[in-house]
């Protein structure tokens, strides 16, 4: 069906665009865009908070009057997403950025405070270095000083990174092989070394620090006594107690407890 698309219009031999009535449209006219909002900011109507990169209907215009190095400045128009209030920025091509007119407030951005302190310095430099070549003299030499540890630091890296790349995969794998068993064979020496500290700190029999004990005479009496005990548990162990025998007949042993 391409065939059927017509594309080209059919323009007599006789014709003349300069008859053509032009129309004519007023110098400021609004243009109807859809676009995204490049900031975040606060209604002031309501209070709503709208964030950047919200889509929304817009008008533009061109700002009559208002230009920069020649590029021309434009306004916006929409509607908050929530009251319907109009709110109204326009571009700024000199900071590249844009500028809330009316309806709402810019949220605070800490960046954009950074680059004003930035800018506000230099400004405030040239002023100084303007009437005052020793001043001149002083901010080239500190800027100078700056451009060179700036460019230590580089070249630094550089080196850090020269030497960084001759080092292969395979050798970092290497020395962390190498590295694992040098701790093994160091945690099993620290280990034979406790176990024969502890092998010696015992003292076997027929060795020079083992010691017998040595048992005198008043034990080996004790152990008898205790032997005697053990064998008839009737009789006491005791020489002060002595058996008691009511005529013929021999009174049973009692237990003490």
């Amino acid at each position: 069906m391409g065939e059927r698309k017509v594309l080209n219009k059919y323009y007599p031999p006789d014709f003349d665009p300069a008859k053509i009535p032009r129309r004519r449209q007023p110098k400021n006219q609004q243009i109807k865009v859809r676009m995204m909002l490049p900031m975040s900011i606060r209604c002031n109507t309501c209070g709503t908070y709208i964030y950047k990169g919200t889509k929304f209907n817009s008008r533009k215009e061109d700002v009559i009057g208002d230009t920069y190095l020649g590029i021309q400045i434009f306004r916006f128009y929409f509607k908050c997403t929530r009251c319907s209030a109009e709110i109204a920025f326009k571009t700024d091509p000199q900071n590249s950025d844009y500028v809330v007119e009316s309806g709402a407030s810019r949220n605070f951005e800490p960046w954009r405070e950074e680059e004003e302190a930035v800018e506000k310095e230099k400004k405030k430099s040239a002023a100084e270095e303007m009437g005052d070549a020793m001043k001149s003299l002083e901010n080239r030499a500190v800027d100078s000083k700056r451009d060179m540890d700036i460019l230590a630091a580089l070249e630094e890296m550089r080196l850090m990174k020269s030497r960084h790349a001759t080092v292969s995969v395979d050798m970092m794998l290497e020395t962390l092989r190498r590295s694992a068993y040098d701790k093994e064979q160091k945690i099993a020496e620290e280990f034979d070394k406790a176990d024969e500290e502890l092998i010696k700190s015992i003292a076997f029999p027929g060795s020079q620090n083992y010691v017998q004990r040595i048992q005198d005479d008043e034990d080996e009496d004790l152990d008898e006594d205790f032997g005697q005990s053990s064998s008839n548990p009737c009789k006491l162990p005791d020489d002060n107690l002595k058996e008691l025998q009511v005529g013929a007949l021999q009174l049973p042993c009692r237990s003490l407890y």
